[in-house]
């Protein structure tokens, strides 16, 4: 007791006695940090109080008032009272959000909590999970290593494991401004300070500010808890003024600013560089989070392979056999079904000034363009895969034609063509020494990127069941009107849970494009989602440098000189480790940049960029990134690249170390 007092008087004299509570301003995703903020909130007045947390139901497991009582160990009784259900067993619908009353949130070595307790259910289960996914963020993977003695590293299941969920008590500040409880919510996209204002009947909403320390143009992040003070005992909530959680991201909208009318603005600011860095540096040690479908236990005892040699082969273009009786039903369920006399009006009888690439034509369907992709053999499974998806930097599919066994594709235009286009082609690099403005940005491949492992990371994270692409290259991601990235072409894209024994998919078929695959594909024919890391670190480096993924060096001038060159074919994912390993990285990282940029670039920002391109593109798959850390660090890099000046290039390309 003497102990938690000592401890309690000094988190005070830190944290002053009139402050409240620090907004863990996203800190809890790297979860081997002890950030203060993540640990919980600072008991910083009475001992003990009534509180109040937030919970969205998740059927089918989580969805009566009995069973979120049982997960977050509350009273069912409460929970029905508080949100006006008639028992403790009626079924709730999906998102909805409930309030869920604690009768002692409590202070424990120095922070607030209110203690539930869960049990391993899987292997899959980590407490990166288990925080973010299963109790939504009322807890934190640090808080949880800290109260458990169960290594991260070596959850089993039937471990009971100890969950100090996030509570607060108001400080003497907000108690002498009439504020009595204090509710932990989960910011999800889209809410805005007028919204939670509504959702939970706040008058004031400088009130959720100072109760979090917040500014109106502080960064805030999606799926982290705020509190809500509130003057009385919550009854009931709107739920008609707190958006549902979508299935994936959207675009963040821009910070509100201060003064008038600045409240009725969205939240979210985008993702700063604050802890950017910092996750870049630990960005091997993260743990795994949002990949709860993952089949394989323990990728780093990794079984022998099979012995088998793997036969590399391209898809026949002879076949003629269409979309599978199976493939036409599903698909008529939500794609338009068109005419083929309508695809030759559209495309104007696939005319070859219409063509985009290949087999692409350009199309006008009621004013609006579209892409008609004609394609040979059974591409049911392509649709099948694509009605699932839903997401902006995919390409949407509109609708298909069947006609004398091929397959007409209808797909949204993507107006800027692919990245290879922008990249490559020597049709814009023609244009770029005519003085056309046709290269991209700085900001223009740092948004690309991002785009591109926002859509990677719906896929292996978002979609049940999760898909891995297996073709991600530059020509398979477009660009449309707004320079926005969409990959494409999901022939090859396969299910993570094609296996339904758990075991690793392995396959005799190696297909794809040398450059992009990594070596375990290559040699063993082993497909994981790590694949697809590999190839976005292949990407990234092609944004940075402006290179091919295979370059061939020593070509010949001259056919009958072809015998006395040796053609050596570089591959870009040796180049980018090259370039970050070893001494001069500085030196190296700039002669390694593209020089259309001509140096108009972040210089510690594409050092970020590289580094983390090179870690995607480690030879063992074990040592690469899941694709939702990449995306979290390649957010911050581009909420920083946002404010980047490249006036300012001098001072930032000062601040890289050349021994670096």
């Amino acid at each position: 007791m003497l102990l938690w007092w000592w401890s309690s008087v000094f988190l005070l004299c830190i944290h002053g006695f009139r402050a409240q509570q620090t907004y863990v301003d996203n800190r809890q995703l790297a979860c081997e940090q002890n950030f203060t903020e993540a640990l919980g909130y600072t008991c910083n007045s009475s001992p003990a109080c009534q509180s109040y947390l937030t919970f969205r139901s998740q059927p089918p497991l989580y969805n009566t008032p009995f069973s979120i009582a049982a997960l977050l160990r509350s009273n069912p009784n409460d929970i029905a009272a508080i949100n006006n259900f008639n028992s403790t067993s009626d079924i709730i619908p999906a998102n909805t959000i409930i309030i869920v009353p604690i009768r002692n949130c409590s202070c424990s070595g120095g922070f607030y909590q209110h203690n539930a307790s869960y049990v391993l259910q899987s292997t899959n289960e980590t407490y990166f999970s288990l925080a973010n996914n299963t109790y939504e963020g009322l807890t934190t993977c640090q808080a949880m290593i800290s109260q458990n003695t169960y290594n991260y590293r070596n959850l089993l299941v039937g471990n009971n494991i100890t969950i100090p969920l996030r509570c607060a008590c108001p400080t003497a500040n907000q108690t002498a401004a009439g504020i009595r409880y204090l509710l932990t919510y989960l910011i999800t996209w889209g809410d805005t300070y007028t919204s939670m204002a509504d959702t939970f009947g706040v008058d004031d909403i400088q009130s959720i500010l100072d109760a979090n320390e917040l500014s109106p143009t502080h960064i805030v992040f999606p799926f982290t808890p705020i509190l809500i003070p509130l003057t009385t005992p919550p009854t009931g909530i709107n739920n008609s003024a707190t958006p549902a959680t979508p299935p994936a991201p959207p675009v963040i909208p821009v910070a509100p600013s201060p003064g008038g009318g600045s409240s009725s603005k969205l939240v979210f600011v985008g993702v700063g560089i604050g802890v950017g860095l910092l996750l870049i540096v630990s960005l091997s040690g993260f743990l795994v989070w949002f990949f709860r479908r993952r089949k394989n236990q323990n990728q780093h005892n990794l079984p022998p392979p099979k012995h088998f040699p793997p036969k590399v082969m391209i898809p026949s273009e002879s076949k003629s056999w269409s979309i599978s009786s199976e493939g036409i039903r599903f698909a008529i369920e939500s794609l338009t079904v068109y005419k083929y006399e309508e695809l030759q009006k559209a495309t104007g009888d696939f005319r070859e000034e219409n063509r985009v690439n290949g087999s692409v034509y350009r199309g006008i369907f009621n004013g609006d363009f579209a892409a008609v992709k004609i394609m040979k053999g059974d591409v049911s499974g392509e649709i099948n895969i694509l009605k699932q998806i839903n997401h902006s930097n995919t390409i949407r599919l509109s609708g298909f034609c069947l006609h004398q066994g091929n397959t007409y594709l209808v797909y949204e235009f993507a107006e800027n063509g692919s990245l290879s286009d922008w990249l490559h082609s020597t049709k814009n690099t023609k244009n770029r020494k005519n003085g056309n403005d046709s290269v991209l940005g700085w900001k223009q491949r740092v948004q690309i990127a991002h785009d591109i492992a926002d859509a990677l990371n719906y896929l292996h994270n978002f979609i049940t069941p999760p898909y891995i692409h297996k073709n991600l290259k530059c020509s398979n991601v477009l660009l449309d009107s707004n320079m926005r990235a969409k990959i494409t072409n999901f022939g090859l894209a396969r299910s993570v849970d094609d296996n339904e024994d758990g075991e690793l998919q392995l396959t005799r078929h190696v297909v794809g494009t040398y450059g992009y695959m990594p070596p375990e594909y290559i040699e063993n024919g082993l497909i994981t989602p790590k694949m697809d890391v590999f190839a976005l670190g292949v990407l990234i480096s092609e944004l940075l440098s402006g290179k091919e993924a295979t370059t061939t060096t020593g070509a010949p001038e001259k056919e009958e000189d072809k015998d006395a060159v040796v053609v050596n074919r570089a591959q870009l994912s040796e180049m980018i480790k090259e370039v970050v390993g070893g001494e001069n990285v500085r030196e190296k990282l700039v002669a390694f940049m593209d020089g259309d940029l001509k140096g108009e670039y972040p210089l510690e920002l594409a050092y970020s960029m590289a580094e983390v391109a090179s870690k995607c593109v480690a030879a063992d798959l074990n040592d690469r990134p899941y694709v939702a850390e990449v995306f979290v660090v390649l957010s911050k890099i581009l909420s920083s690249s946002e404010d980047w000046d490249p006036s300012d290039e001098l001072e930032h390309s000062r601040s890289l170390s050349i021994g670096r």
